[in-house]
């Protein structure tokens, strides 16, 4: 993909569903889809749309996230037992080695930017 272009982050780019990983779900839906609009020459930074029905996973954060909800809502809650809940037009950053739920307590869907370090 070139630098010099300007990218949509919409969902006019292919598809990829997938399911949460048995050792990972607690509750719910394991169904995901996700819509990767935009990956940089290093492929450390990336950016797109994730959505899911209602779940609960366990996550282990090895990067750093923007995530704007588009629709829903959403609790993260971490190791100590800090709750955070999100609602559709908030925006958060999740900080890489944040460990906990991600809870989807509605559909949710989400716009990301993500930033992995090498």
């Amino acid at each position: 993909m070139s630098t010099n272009q300007i990218t949509s982050v919409d969902r006019s780019v292919p598809l990829i569903e997938s399911d949460i990983a048995a050792e990972k779900l607690i509750s719910g839906a394991s169904a995901t889809r996700l819509w990767n609009a935009y990956s940089d020459s290093t492929e450390q930074f990336n950016v797109g749309q994730w959505s899911s029905e209602a779940c609960k996973l366990n996550v282990n954060y090895t990067e750093n996230e923007l995530c704007i909800l588009v629709e829903g809502t959403a609790t993260i809650e971490n190791q100590d037992g800090e709750m955070w809940t999100f609602y559709q037009g908030d925006a958060f950053v999740i900080p890489a080695g944040f460990v906990g739920t991600w809870e989807s307590v509605t559909p949710v869907r989400k716009i990301y930017a993500a930033f992995e370090v090498a």
